[in-house]
């Protein structure tokens, strides 16, 4: 289980609700037959003993193919799969719903999840021009022949010159082994993707939930989104910046996956929290990240965990990229990246401003390739980018903890760095430094630097735990107040006047 699900009673609450809704009902309760329904069909497959000269409307008239339910549905229709089955080829059906009258997929019977195998199409499962759908309790896979050409994708879910998309709901959904190529681009191949093309007609989504699902060895993306030209981002697809509005990305898991783990694209006040990634940029020829946004505004990323970052072509955590503004990272954790825990990159004749990285712990990150560390401040410069209240500890020595390659806009302020026991250097001389903890490390532009042992929990840090402060520590009581309306610390402590420095604000 995730660390950073459980730091918090409103955490602990999140994570109760969620097992209730994908662990804990019997297989029966799964499929949404509440007694409030009144309208739509339902349709079952059964791909092991069902038929497709069946009328599909009840579990003893099953269809037997993907082919067969790969047809027109109207609103509150169900398409029910038989648990323990293993379906081949597509599921590509048509036809739109409601929010109060969604389209649905989901599971019936006992044992396993449906399970389907794209095969090497496009996409397994594949939502096109629909709006108005919600997939549950599936497991999806999407196996061909290895190649550096085929795009892949487990669940894809397009919209081509249409208009607002609204209402798509992505839960319980586990998707696995997608072998696809390492396109870095608006149509990239990947796990759970929601993409837009096209350019005759401003199109974006609207109501998008991922949440409680799984991704597993997976190339390129795991769960990813993407489009949009604007000033910030000139060289975008399309004609204009169609951004995708409630996105609510949450309590996911993602694994082994070849490039990016969670990326936003694209998006307005999208909200990604509670989620895990574990093994990212695996195996890409690319620049990838666990958890970031492009062409994005008001981001919020909230209980996030990420490591396993391979590689130091980025391979950052967390990062704050070209065309995003006002983002927030807040009560992240970061730990075991090679390529470390945040990277600040802006995009050449881009806008990245006023966004904000608070109230996060980075333990054990590392990039050692010039000029790179466990905070890279590269690409072109960002403004107001303001790092502050973080606690930044790494047992490697030959990585710095901030690396700063001559852009600026970055200011440093209420942060714990520390160093690995022989010395960790801090190779920025252009960024602005202000009431820092240093130890181990030095950054003699801070004018108002705390050179001191933080006296951590433990000597040596291995989970957040670790790095809460024992009495006498001189990062109690030291910081400076910011005034951004945030209450609480990353352990749920309320966060006392005059803060503590770092991310730890006990008293």
């Amino acid at each position: 289980m995730s660390i950073s699900l459980i730091r918090s009673k409103a955490a602990v609450t999140a994570l109760a609700a969620a097992v209730s809704v994908t662990g804990l009902l019997p297989a029966a309760a799964s499929a949404h037959e509440g007694p409030g329904r009144t309208t739509g069909t339902t349709y079952y497959v059964n791909c092991l003993r069902g038929s497709d000269q069946a009328s599909g409307t009840n579990s003893g008239t099953a269809w037997r193919t993907l082919t067969k339910a790969s047809r027109a549905y109207e609103p509150g229709d169900r398409l029910l799969l038989r648990r323990g089955r293993t379906c081949t080829g597509v599921l590509a059906p048509t036809g739109s719903g409601t929010a109060a009258e969604p389209i649905s997929i989901d599971a019936y019977g006992e044992g396993a999840k449906p399970h389907i195998e794209g095969e090497g199409a496009r996409a397994a499962a594949y939502l096109l021009n629909v709006e108005g759908w919600e997939l549950r309790n599936l497991d999806i896979s999407n196996t061909g022949t290895h190649t550096t050409t085929d795009r892949r994708a487990g669940l894809l879910v397009r919209l081509t010159d249409h208009g607002v998309g609204s209402h798509y709901v992505v839960d319980g959904v586990d998707v696995h082994d997608v072998n696809g190529a390492d396109f870095k681009d608006s149509d990239p191949s990947g796990g759970i993707l929601f993409s837009v093309t096209g350019s005759a007609v401003p199109t974006r989504f609207d109501g998008v939930r991922i949440e409680d699902s799984t991704v597993r060895h997976t190339d390129r993306t795991g769960i990813g989104t993407s489009w949009g030209r604007r000033a910030e981002h000139p060289n975008g697809p399309g004609t204009s910046w169609e951004a995708i509005t409630g996105l609510r990305i949450q309590r996911n898991k993602v694994y082994d996956v070849g490039g990016d783990g969670i990326v936003v694209q694209t998006a307005k006040d999208a909200l990604v929290e509670h989620n895990y990634v574990n093994g990212f940029n695996i195996r890409s020829a690319g620049y990838n990240a666990g958890i970031w946004a492009w062409n994005s505004d008001d981001v919020l990323y909230q209980y996030n965990e990420v490591t396993g970052g391979h590689g130091t072509l980025d391979s950052m955590a967390y990062d704050i990229d070209g065309g995003n503004n006002r983002n927030v990272y807040q009560y992240n954790y970061s730990h075991d990246n090679e390529g470390g825990f945040l990277l600040i990159c802006n995009g050449a004749g881009m806008t990245t401003d006023g966004n904000r990285v608070r109230h996060n712990i980075s333990i054990n990150d590392r990039n050692t390739m010039s000029p790179y560390g466990v905070i890279s401040v590269v690409c072109a410069a960002t403004t107001d980018t303001r790092i502050y209240g973080n606690t930044i500890v790494t047992d490697e020595a030959n990585t710095a903890l901030v690396s700063d390659n001559g852009p600026t806009g970055v200011t440093f302020r209420n942060n714990i760095f520390v160093g690995a026991s022989d010395g960790s250097p801090i190779n920025d001389t252009w960024s602005v430094y202000e009431n820092n903890l240093y130890w181990r490390t030095a950054q003699p532009r801070d004018t108002s630097a705390l050179t001191a042992d933080p006296l951590f929990a433990s000597a040596s840090p291995a989970a957040p735990r670790d790095v809460r402060l024992r009495a006498g520590s001189p990062a109690l009581g030291t910081g400076i107040p910011v005034a951004d309306g945030i209450t609480r610390d990353y352990f749920g402590n309320r966060i006392p006047t005059p803060p503590n420095l770092g991310a730890d604000q006990d008293r």
